[in-house]
């Protein structure tokens, strides 16, 4: 907020107290001075008397008496009009110190513009930080969630070996092994979303062969995506692209993901181009399809539909949007025409220095 407004509106009101007061003696005196040559102009002291009259005295003593309460007046005024919305962001500033966020501040008089936008300022602050303490809370209470049941299970099946109720073998271990990567695989992706909500999500840019990089990704997901009654058909632009091929294939294993969990059987369509200086890779299925009220919070952390059968953490999606946003570019989800759902990435094909240059942490 810039107060040089507030200081210059302050000294103008200063100077027109002096003027008002001022133009008061000038204009009174004239006014007395007439009156009195026309009602007792045999009162009137000669040119060679300099001493003022009794009624000169008065005057000049009712002037001075009446200037300093219209100076007075004016000064606590003003005061009062500047100093109630500092003092009420002030108060509002204790109270979000002592950890209520839910204080906001009012300012009645909104003629000193610089005043009432520190009241706003201040309104958007406290309102940020609910936000953030909200988010924060959101973000505890899922965590929590999401870890408990991996490691509850861990928990379980390692004190029934200790215990006899299981026996050491092979399977046990695969199945202890399974739910490590799956906290493994969890922990991850709060690593990515939270490096880039903090803006820290470097990448390694290079030139690669986006269309091996997805076949492999594909190979790796096929038992994936063969469980869930699925196949894949390939369309891809065949030259090298630039980007950072170790997290475009984290995004797009986390699509595949999503897609096994919640698409019907059948045809799972990834394409890829280059068009008007960006690239794209696009991953289609053939249903059923996601509510259009939820389309805006697909790519947000932790939001999944109520009645989903079958759940996921919540972050997949979320990892695909901050990976997108750390090469410059944007993820989006639109039904198609299939009935099913599209998630398509696309980032320049120049990727400014700043990004390209950096080296992931």
């Amino acid at each position: 907020m810039k107060l040089a407004g507030l200081s210059r509106q302050i000294a103008l009101s200063m100077m027109k107290i002096a003027m008002g007061s001022a133009l008061l003696v000038i204009f009174g005196s004239f006014l007395f001075y007439y009156l009195w040559e026309k009602y007792w102009p045999n009162d009137i002291p000669s040119e060679s008397d300099i001493t003022p009259s009794f009624p000169e005295w008065v005057w000049i003593l009712c002037t001075f008496v009446f200037v300093i309460w219209f100076a007075v007046h004016v000064a606590i005024k003003l005061s009062r009009r500047i100093l109630e919305p500092l003092n009420s962001v002030a108060q509002g500033i204790r109270t979000i110190a002592e950890g209520d966020l839910d204080v906001r501040v009012s300012v009645g008089d909104r003629s000193l513009g610089e005043a009432a936008l520190l009241a706003e300022d201040f309104n958007l602050l406290a309102e940020k930080l609910q936000q953030m303490s909200e988010a924060q809370n959101f973000w505890n209470a899922a965590i929590a969630h999401e870890l408990r049941t991996p490691v509850t299970i861990l928990r379980g099946r390692l004190q029934g070996l200790a215990e006899g109720i299981f026996t050491p073998d092979k399977a046990q271990f695969l199945k202890l092994l399974t739910q490590v990567e799956g906290l493994s695989h969890l922990i991850e992706d709060l690593r990515v979303v939270s490096l880039m909500n903090s803006g820290e999500l470097n990448i390694n840019i290079e030139a690669v062969e986006l269309a091996a990089e997805i076949k492999s990704v594909t190979d790796m997901a096929e038992n994936m995506l063969q469980a869930a009654g699925q196949s894949v058909r390939l369309d891809l632009h065949t030259q090298s692209v630039i980007c950072d091929s170790m997290r475009i294939r984290q995004a797009l294993l986390a699509i595949l993901e999503n897609t096994s969990k919640y698409a019907v059987p059948g045809t799972v369509t990834i394409h890829s181009r280059e068009q008007d200086g960006r690239y794209f890779v696009s991953v289609a299925d053939q249903g059923p399809g996601i509510e259009p009220a939820l389309l805006p919070n697909v790519f947000t952390a932790f939001h999944r539909a109520k009645d989903t059968s079958q759940r996921g953490s919540g972050l997949g999606l979320a990892v695909v949007a901050a990976i997108a946003h750390a090469h410059q570019g944007e993820v989006s989800c639109v039904l198609n025409e299939a009935g099913g759902t599209t998630i398509e990435l696309c980032w320049p094909a120049s990727i400014p220095a700043s990004v390209s240059d950096t080296t992931e942490q």
